[in-house]
């Protein structure tokens, strides 16, 4: 693999950087987006969707306390990206050391009070009833491994930063490859059941991890730390807090979407819609993979131009990435559209031996997922602006406007709005919750964009 340097962010042609930088990271999601999915499918058909839902409502507890991890590492690449624009690589080194030992004080202090309030947690995660059991298997299992994976997501962050895309893939790649190996050994062969499905997962989070650390320890890596770095510096602190408060509150506020979803749709239809909602997470996840990929792909190249105050190719870098993102998000579109029928039956089981509840389970799902997929993903061609233009202020270290930006779509506008239609338009209405928040956060984070380019980024 060849060698890249950070200083090509600051001189490639935008659009050429940009698909070197995006490519590698939608690779590196999609494998991991399928990772969820063909999870989702095995676990769906080698256990039961049941097992989909209680998978489900543990998914916001793991991946907030991996959050912790995303947050420190978005909110350091920031500042290392920019320092590494200016020439101040003893900050970058600073910030890195810093990374590491906040992520590991943070993410063992929350899983061992996760541990502590196992029993409070699943229930009021929308983990009842038949669902309980197997969520707290589940949930136990994996957040042992959790620490791993959100230094795993600190440090892909880094290596993005860095302007090595290639092995930020190879890093995303491996624990969802491993993932689904074990799968298929600990769930298919060994018959270990939910059991199998937590240990798979956690075995991916640790080949993630010894591949990171590996890199890190390489002659690839520009970061170089020595102890003196892992020492918490106050106004290093600071500045990760503040912007990388912009991912945790977005994971925060995912989160307990997740609780109000699981527990409004179980009062709604029973284990059945929960399941129906864990389907649909799984395709927002996957479905959007692209879009996601130029997101992480233009954050490097804005952070660093802005730091080198080249203000003219990040004012372009914004424009080339919302028409890349735009594009993929319509092609994505076509196809939700076209195919719900066919990607609801993916996750369902068609043997002849299932529990009669299953059975039933399985109907619902498969009459009403199609609908609820149409609806979900209604205004997907829009939402490329909104992902772009929270990420630029984020990049260039606006950690105010990007919080206020990132929680728009699901803080100020889809919780209220899941908490009144369903009232009125039953399941119908949480579904109709996901396009019109769509359309006003994108109307939003469009106006403050077009002010933030004619005021800060436009040459005279």
């Amino acid at each position: 693999m060849a060698k890249v340097s950070s200083e090509q962010l600051g001189t490639e042609p935008i659009g050429r950087l940009l698909i070197k930088q995006a490519v590698p990271a939608s690779i590196g999601i999609l494998v991991m987006s399928l990772n969820v999915l063909v999870d989702s499918i095995f676990v769906g058909n080698w256990i039961g969707s049941i097992a989909i839902a209680a998978i489900n409502v543990v998914l916001p507890v793991s991946f907030f306390i991996a959050a912790l991890g995303m947050a420190i590492g978005i909110g350091g690449s920031s500042i290392i990206s920019r320092a590494l624009g200016s020439g101040d690589k003893g900050k970058a080194l600073q910030t890195f050391g810093n990374q590491i030992t906040l992520t590991l004080m943070v993410t063992i202090s929350m899983v061992v009070l996760g541990l502590c309030f196992v029993n409070e947690l699943i229930p009021a995660f929308g983990g009842k009833g038949s669902i309980f059991e197997p969520a707290k298997i589940y949930y136990t299992i994996v957040l042992y491994g959790v620490p791993f994976l959100a230094l795993c997501m600190m440090g892909n962050t880094v290596i993005r930063a860095e302007g090595k895309p290639k092995f930020a893939m190879i890093a995303m790649i491996i624990p969802s490859v491993g993932n689904l190996l074990m799968d298929y050994i600990f769930i298919y062969i060994f018959d270990w059941g939910m059991h199998g499905a937590a240990w798979a997962t956690t075995t991916g989070y640790l080949l993630c991890f010894a591949y990171i650390f590996y890199f890190f320890l390489s002659k690839n890596s520009e970061l170089k730390i020595g102890l003196s770095h892992f020492v918490l510096k106050s106004n290093i602190l600071r500045e990760i807090g503040s912007l990388g408060f912009v991912t945790l509150a977005r994971q925060a506020v995912t989160s307990i979407i997740y609780l109000l979803l699981n527990n409004i749709l179980f009062n709604l239809g029973g284990e059945a819609l929960v399941a129906i909602y864990g389907i649909i997470g799984r395709m927002l996840m996957f479905a959007l993979f692209p879009v996601f990929g130029v997101t992480q792909g233009f954050l490097p190249i804005a952070g660093f131009n802005y730091g080198a105050a080249q203000y003219d190719r990040v004012k372009e870098s914004i424009y080339t990435a919302i028409k890349y993102a735009a594009l993929v998000a319509s092609i994505v579109f076509v196809g939700l559209m076209v195919f719900p029928e066919f990607l609801t039956n993916l996750f369902l089981s068609d043997r002849l031996d299932l529990p009669e509840e299953e059975i039933r389970t399985n109907a619902f799902v498969m009459r009403h997922a199609p609908t609820a997929m149409r609806l979900v993903f209604a205004a997907t061609p829009i939402i490329a602006l909104q992902l772009i233009g929270a990420a630029y202020f984020q990049a260039v270290g606006k950690a105010v406007p990007a919080l206020l930006l990132t929680l728009t779509r699901q803080g100020f506008f889809f919780i209220p709005l899941i908490l009144l239609l369903p009232n009125f338009l039953g399941e119908l209405g949480v579904w109709f919750s996901f396009p019109i928040a769509d359309v006003l956060s994108t109307i939003v984070t469009g106006l403050y964009l077009r002010n933030e380019i004619k005021t800060n980024l436009e040459i005279n």
